[in-house]
């Protein structure tokens, strides 16, 4: 066996006696966590008046304003009531995603049983946390089924959008006056 391969080898054991003994473990029957440090134990949960880093309500929000007046809250971003009307409308679609952070909706492709040879799909996007019609903006696609099998994109008139957008502003109106309501 030449220097070189004999250099090699040893080295090759050394790292693997090495990886080897960091793998051990300790039998012993103390425990492994650390000590408690600092901090304060609420026996009956975090007080109400608690000061944050990020302020009242913590850091997703949803201090005193919260979904009673629509202005986001409860973790979500945007107007609650923009987002649960949304929701609510495209409900019969099923989804691809849905961002309460960010505000969109995203549906997947919807083929009507009425007719299976066309389909369409919906972006919502919520631009606000207050409840305005120009704090929502929806974009829709359309598919038809050509003789090929392909589908192709046919363009939706601007009316069938503003239609979808006015029945998820109605939608959202309602769902207000209902927690007014209560």
């Amino acid at each position: 066996m030449n220097n070189r391969n004999f250099r090699f080898s040893a080295l090759l054991g050394c790292l693997i006696t090495l990886g080897l003994s960091a793998c051990g473990s300790d039998l012993s029957t103390e425990s492994s966590f650390p000590e408690q440090r600092g901090g304060t134990v609420y026996q009956t949960g975090v007080p109400e008046n608690r000061d944050t880093i990020f302020g009242e309500g913590g850091i997703l929000g949803g201090g005193k304003k919260g979904l009673d007046d629509g202005q986001g809250g409860g973790g979500i971003g945007v107007n609650s009531y923009l987002w649960r009307a949304s929701l609510d409308t495209l409900s019969f679609m099923p989804l691809s995603s849905a961002d309460p952070f960010g505000g969109v909706i995203i549906t997947d492709w919807y083929s009507p049983p009425e007719s299976p040879g066309e389909r369409f799909k919906v972006t919502v996007y919520i631009l606000d946390r207050r409840l305005r019609a120009d704090g929502l903006r929806v974009a829709a696609f359309k598919q038809n089924l050509d003789t090929t099998n392909n589908w192709v994109p046919v363009e939706l008139t601007p009316k069938t959008i503003t239609n979808l957008e006015n029945a998820i502003l109605k939608r959202a109106r309602e769902l207000r006056i209902a927690r007014e309501g209560e």
